[in-house]
């Protein structure tokens, strides 16, 4: 009769609940049906036949009494509808949801059978409703959406029924969930849910459908340890078993356990776990979830009757690995950098000389042979997991590297570099060297190089280094040969290479300056000049030659009267006898050749072809063939 009476309330309270739209406040289990239309590309396909009056769109924006199934909708009736970019399904890519535009007669616009049910159970249905209309919509006056769930037997009868009431307009697009409970009758496992639109069509009364529910609703399950808590964690090294128990609060008779673990994405009955109490065995490193699930009776075999607890999740840590690293230092002076890598969240260092460390990472500067030895941590995750490890640290003498003072040598000529301190040598750059390995190589460097020795005794490496100064040989160029004419001057383009040198021109006599290199030379005959250049380090010396070529000016009359009076009667050009390979050339007006000779060993009498020429103006030119500009210019014959 005490059973009898207690389930007798507790279905008085949950149909009071409903009145007030309440969802379940015990606990839940599983979906039994979830309808969240599916999802894809759009527009989605329409709903089985009977499901609703209205007539599908295959479009995102219906008009009145119609409906269509899409994963999203814009740019709707002016932007008066939101728009929508995803479905209400969490995780749910493309997910599908049913957009409804009110007809004008309020009307049934979901009808569907929900089955495998259990008889006599309570259940809470729920579902996902977002009003469409922006508040703009209809000048700021859209009629509300106003929708009644009915949860009827398959013959009809009205098990339980909720009204919405007025869904509201929002600033942004809103899902509300409504819901309530119901009970099934003895012996039926189906029901029909159904969804009227109450408020007349028009301006509004758009919405939007998704996520709906049937869920289990029991009492209030607990999962919790002996110490009161609903989850824990642990270190992978604690092997005692746990003790998981549950409450369960009022409402069944012959309540009935089975405990679960989530594996694999699902919930898995744990074989012969069917107390109210459930021991956990120690595990490896991991994350595990366990929960009781409970039912009347034999009810505990059907998961659509079963409800659940809370989730009691264990962390199993393992310890926190430890990859000791140090920066390779290992000899007196050098600076020691010591890593963990380690996720541990508390460090404690100890080793030699009274170190100490609460640091994941430390550094010894300026290492001394009292640093070495074993280092040993304790590496502690939050939760109190413990590792430990050590390294061991020996502190090794360093060489003593020399290489000497810096050696000054001449280009091409050789130097033995003086290298001591340690029993292996590495010397770079290794070019010009006899050998890279050994502490006295002979080099030959074409330029100044300086040189790295890197000495080592077996542990520890130091390096020293040394210039070795290439003087470069005393190079000189005096130039290309050059032409004057008697009385003229020309500059000389000296070049000189070498280090440390002095230069300076011979003969010093008809030269603006012998101790620069572009002097200005004015010979009266041919004449040598040669540059010499000497190093001022021994390094030998250098000269080079250039050629003046002195010309005799030639003197060009410019009239001569061949008349036969013996005076002025040739064209006579002084000089010009001088340049044997001279071409003369005498033209008229016209162009026409009317003197020409190689040479000039017989001056021209003004004659053409042993006939007088008139008188009058004539032109030449005459090329002495030696590199020089062409003479060009008139002379008069006169009578």
């Amino acid at each position: 009769m005490y059973k009898q009476t207690l389930v007798f309330f507790f279905f008085i309270f949950i149909l009071a609940s409903e009145v007030k739209s309440q969802l379940c406040s015990g606990s839940l289990g599983d979906p039994v049906v979830n309808i969240t239309f599916g999802s894809g590309n759009n527009p989605g396909p329409s709903l089985p036949f009977g499901t609703t009056n209205y007539i599908y769109i295959p479009g995102d924006c219906p008009k009145d009494g119609y409906y269509t199934i899409a994963n999203s909708t814009s740019g709707c009736f002016g932007n008066t509808w939101f728009n929508l970019m995803q479905d209400h399904t969490p995780n749910d890519v493309n997910g599908y949801m049913m957009l409804i535009n009110a007809s004008y007669d309020p009307g049934d616009f979901y009808v569907d059978t929900v089955k495998g049910l259990c008889a006599s159970t309570t259940y809470e249905f729920a579902s996902w409703i977002l009003n469409l209309n922006t508040g703009t919509a209809c000048n700021g006056n859209p009629i509300l959406a106003n929708v009644t769930f009915s949860i009827e037997t398959t013959t009809g009868t009205i098990l339980q029924q909720y009204s919405t009431g007025n869904i509201p307009t929002s600033i942004s697009p809103t899902w509300r969930q409504y819901g309530f409970y119901f009970s099934t009758p003895v012996n039926a496992n189906s029901v029909v849910i159904r969804m009227r639109n109450n408020a007349p069509g028009g301006c509004g009364n758009d919405l939007a459908l998704d996520d709906i529910t049937f869920r289990p609703c029991g009492p209030l399950i607990t999962v919790f340890t002996t110490n009161g808590q609903t989850s824990t964690n642990i270190c992978d090294t604690y092997k005692n078993n746990i003790l998981l128990s549950s409450s369960v609060s009022s409402g069944y008779n012959n309540t009935q356990y089975q405990w679960q673990t989530f594996n694999n994405g699902n919930w898995q009955d744990i074989s012969g776990a069917t107390d109210n109490t459930y021991v956990r065995l120690p595990t490896p490193a991991g994350s595990y979830q366990y929960r009781v699930v409970v039912a009347q009776g034999n009810n505990i075999q059907l998961s659509a009757c079963r409800v659940a607890s809370n989730t009691f999740n264990i962390g199993v840590e393992p310890k926190p690995a430890i990859n000791i690293q140090t920066n390779g230092a290992a000899c007196i002076g050098d600076l020691l950098e010591v890593t963990t890598n380690s996720v541990a969240k508390q460090f404690l260092w100890t080793g030699p000389n009274g170190f100490q460390s609460t640091q994941a990472n430390f550094i010894i500067q300026n290492l001394s042979p009292q640093n070495s030895g074993n280092y040993y941590v304790n590496a502690t995750t939050d939760i109190g997991c413990l590792n430990k490890d050590s390294i061991y640290i020996n502190v090794n003498p360093i060489p003593l590297p020399n290489t000497g003072p810096s050696q000054t040598i001449c280009a091409g000529s050789s130097v033995v570099l003086r290298g001591s301190g340690g029993e292996k040598y590495k010397w770079t750059p290794n070019k010009y060297l006899t050998s890279d390995s050994i502490p006295e190589p002979t080099a030959t460097p074409a330029d100044s190089t300086l040189y790295y020795l890197t000495v080592s005794n077996g542990n520890c490496s130091r390096m020293d280094s040394v210039m070795i100064n290439v003087l470069h040989l005393p190079k000189a160029d005096a130039g290309k040969n050059l032409t004057i004419f008697e009385g003229d001057q020309v500059q000389l383009n000296g070049r000189v290479e070498g280090d440390d040198i002095q230069y300076f021109w011979t003969p010093n006599h008809n030269i603006s300056d012998p101790n620069i290199l572009n002097p200005y030379v004015y010979p009266t005959f041919d004449t040598t000049y040669i540059l010499h250049v000497v190093s001022q380090q021994g390094c030998g010396e250098s000269d080079s030659k250039v050629f003046i070529r002195v010309y005799n000016k030639i003197s060009v009359p410019n009239a001569f009267s061949p008349n036969g009076d013996g005076i002025n009667d040739f064209w006579e050009i002084k000089d010009l006898y001088t340049y044997p390979t001279a071409n003369v050339s005498v033209f008229d007006r016209n162009g026409q050749i009317i003197f020409h000779s190689i040479g000039y060993g017989t001056p021209w009498d003004g004659t053409i072809h042993g006939k007088p020429i008139p008188i009058g103006t004539y032109y030449y030119i005459i090329n002495l063939k030696n590199g020089t500009p062409l003479r060009s210019g008139s002379v008069l014959v006169i009578r």
